[in-house]
């Protein structure tokens, strides 16, 4: 008979107390709930993008340690129901080891389950980094790690500069549809940059809205910011917003970078005419805001094409015709790294 071996016991720890580093929610400090938004902003915030603010797109737990049990305990707002994305991206934690960071797991859990716990075994090799990224399309409600009782746990290394890249932009920025977190545009950019990059792209609704502004200027010592929410918006919104968004990011945040992204490429172009005139006339008028500021004196402020990212086979790159797959979103964060990189110094 085979003897059962009792699994160690856990010493349960909540992030953003002690060495649990906590990224990517810039009021976790002050009202201590993962969110991506204020709860009490200054300007109110429509409904569907307050309730978006509790996805953690973009949150991380960095910590290292010498563990040879870790563990996460999960509480979630809901349970997974897309039917164009995996449990695994809307509502699962994935897990990155080493410096640099390389990926390791993804929880298991039903996606039914509403609340799950994820344990793994590594094997004895000395103090080690740890990321955990968390889900993209669902809130959490709590969630602990857990190490093996004498693990040590320790404060992450800190990134290559501690100012955060904020992101604002639409379902593509919340990271839809990754198969996984930790394949979201932002965080390719943040293990590639080793920065802190907030995720603050909302579902369908990346409208350029004045509050969102005020939200994203209220942001200390920002390192740059990324608007990516033309999917969202269309020429008409982009007409009565873009000026006013960098106007109230430029009043707060008078040097620092503002890079304007255009929309990637959807598969509806190749039937629809209407819809490449649509981008074009999109990208034009993006375009030509950027050049206008700068020769009114703002020279921090930059154009990026995005119709450029996915490539020559760039429909192959969605779920969906729209919401890259993980490779869409691989090659969309490789077409904005060198610009960021050299946008950062």
């Amino acid at each position: 008979m085979t003897a059962t071996v009792a699994e160690p016991a856990l010493c349960w720890r909540a992030p953003g107390d002690g060495a649990l580093a906590l990224h990517g929610f810039p009021w976790f400090g002050r009202e201590r709930v993962y969110r991506r938004l204020p709860t009490a902003p200054a300007l109110p915030l429509r409904q569907d993008v307050d309730e978006l603010a509790n996805h953690t797109a973009g949150g991380q737990i960095r910590f290292r340690t010498d563990a040879t049990t870790l563990a996460l305990r999960v509480e979630l707002a809901g349970p997974s129901a897309m039917y164009h994305m995996p449990a695994t991206g809307q509502s699962g934690f994935d897990c990155y080891l080493g410096d640099p960071p390389r990926y390791y797991r993804t929880a298991a859990f039903a996606p039914a389950d509403r609340a799950y716990t994820w344990r793994f075994t590594l094997p004895e090799a000395g103090v080690r980094p740890v990321l955990f990224n968390f889900p993209l399309y669902q809130g959490v409600a709590a969630v602990e790690v857990g190490v093996n009782e004498g693990a040590r746990v320790l404060p992450p290394a800190p990134f290559a500069d501690p100012r955060p890249i904020v992101v604002y932009g639409t379902s593509i920025t919340q990271g839809g549809c990754a198969n996984r977190p930790g394949m979201a545009y932002t965080n390719l950019l943040s293990r590639w940059l080793n920065r802190e990059v907030v995720n603050l792209g909302f579902s369908g609704n990346g409208w350029g809205d004045e509050a969102l502004a005020r939200c994203m200027a209220e942001i200390a010592d920002p390192a740059c910011f990324v608007l990516d929410y033309e999917a969202n918006a269309h020429l008409e919104r982009l007409k009565e917003t873009l000026i006013p968004f960098i106007g109230a990011l430029r009043a707060a945040h008078p040097a620092v970078p503002i890079l304007v992204v255009t929309k990637i490429r959807f598969s509806y172009e190749l039937a629809h005419a209407d819809a490449l005139e649509g981008r074009e006339a999109c990208k034009a008028f993006q375009q030509d805001t950027v050049a206008a500021l700068r020769a009114q004196g703002d020279t921090h402020l930059h154009f990026l094409d995005g119709s450029t990212f996915l490539g020559e086979d760039w429909e192959e790159c969605t779920v969906d015709g729209v919401h890259p797959t993980d490779l869409g979103f691989w090659r969309i964060a490789q077409g904005m790294a060198p610009v960021l990189r050299r946008l950062l110094g």
